[in-house]
């Protein structure tokens, strides 16, 4: 009797090795963008005190109310993280980062948040997340966008839209949330049950609310730029942003009703979406946080972030019919003698010696089974080596993908040939 199988947990997904080559492409574009812009890599834990998102994030949100995944290791509570920029604040913190300097850094890696899972929405997700520590003006929040939208353009997206909006400083940000309060306590009767809720306790994520019928209660509730005062230094900060991003040709809209559901933004928020994905359209989406350290115990650092959804973008590659493969070039079939066998080993590492990706066959088998097992690997050559080859010092080239006749090459000679041969498709 065989043992009941044991699945993955509901909402947190295998990512087999077919995906996983859309996931590789998303990470190496994001790599290489994020340092053409002097983003350097920071690698933090997954699990943190919960007491760092608690009053980093805030304890009147969805995500620390509802959704963490939070235990108890020998009376200190842990949470699994639910988001990134809470725990770089604190490495920054810890290490004295920016002690001597501002830093630009990025991470990646799983989050946990238990949600309901859907299309583009899992409770273990991965993000992108890139922080610029240590920066106070708009010129580091219109580089963040313009890094995003070069990061799509190497990936090849299009139809992403951007939007844009100014939460102000603490003193405004107070004076929205009152007439907030007063305004969805004149519509108390309408309000659906979260919203009852948050009235008292954080009514700005209100406006963060999917619920359709609470849109047209949300479409008339008091715009934060309405509290912006008209010479502050926020809505300056907002004026210059939208300046830089026109000067880069980054179209944009202002949403007022963009706010973000966490408690640690001022002044800039902004996200990209696509109406490509359903409900979850929200691809990347960060903004200003110039008062998270010194809420979690350090200096005051003015600072910027966001963080991008890797299985959105995966999502979106694959539905624009986006190919990518982590097919070897070539397969090494091998029949005859033993040193038949370590004589096509050898080629094979002489070949990745020359950063070539090679498979070479394991387990023995038929020149007929392993041409098979060379198809199915997805390699665009068989390298073939018999007795025969082996004797004479020849290695039989055969193309699997084109059109084109199996020649007899010198190992020394099968490098250049096949990366000739990929030159010219």
């Amino acid at each position: 009797m065989h043992a009941p199988t044991i699945q993955a947990v509901r909402g947190m997904n295998d990512v087999l090795p077919d995906e996983a080559a859309l996931w590789e492409r998303v990470e190496d574009a994001a790599r290489e963008t994020f340092a053409q812009y002097g983003y350097r890599n920071l690698r933090v834990p997954i699990v943190e005190p919960t007491a760092l998102f608690v009053r980093g994030i805030g304890d009147a949100t969805d995500i620390v109310e509802k959704e963490m995944y939070t235990f108890d290791d020998h009376g200190e509570s842990l949470t699994l993280r639910p988001e990134a920029t809470a725990g770089i604040v604190r490495a920054a913190i810890e290490h004295n980062l920016t002690y001597e300097r501002a830093q630009r850094v990025w991470t990646a890696g799983p989050m946990f948040r238990h949600e309901r899972p859907q299309k583009g929405r899992y409770r273990q997700f991965h993000q992108l997340d890139a922080e610029a520590l240590g920066f106070a003006e708009a010129d580091v929040d219109a580089e963040q966008i313009v890094m995003l939208s070069r990061l799509w353009k190497r990936l090849g997206l299009t139809g992403m839209s951007l939007n844009i909006n100014s939460i102000g400083d603490p003193h405004e940000r107070l004076a929205h949330r009152n007439a907030l309060a007063g305004y969805f306590q004149t519509k108390f009767d309408k309000l659906d049950e979260n919203s009852k809720r948050r009235v008292k306790t954080n009514p700005m994520r209100i406006l963060d609310s999917k619920n359709p019928e609470m849109q047209p209660i949300i479409a008339g509730a008091p715009k934060l730029v309405d509290h912006l005062d008209a010479q502050s230094k926020s809505r300056q900060h907002f004026l210059e942003l939208q300046t830089m991003l026109k000067e880069a040709d980054i179209a944009f809209e202002v949403n007022p009703r963009l706010v973000r559901g966490l408690d640690y933004y001022n002044r800039t928020v902004f996200e990209w979406i696509t109406d490509r994905l359903g409900a979850q359209g929200t691809v990347a989406g960060g903004g200003r946080y110039d008062f998270l350290f010194s809420q979690l115990g350090g200096e005051q650092t003015h600072a910027c972030g966001f963080a991008v959804g890797v299985e959105r973008l995966v999502l979106l590659l694959r539905d624009a019919g986006t190919q990518a493969s982590a097919a070897p070039l070539a397969y090494v079939v091998h029949v005859g003698s033993d040193a038949t066998s370590t004589f096509a080993r050898r080629v094979a590492e002489a070949l990745r010696d020359a950063g070539l990706a090679i498979v070479v066959n394991a387990g023995g088998g038929s020149i007929k089974a392993q041409m098979k097992r060379a198809d199915a690997s997805g390699a665009r050559w068989a390298l073939i080596v018999g007795d025969d080859e082996a004797s004479a010092n020849r290695v039989a080239a055969k193309p699997l993908r084109d059109a084109g006749a199996q020649i007899a090459l010198a190992p020394e000679e099968v490098a250049a040939h096949l990366r000739a041969a990929a030159e010219k498709t």
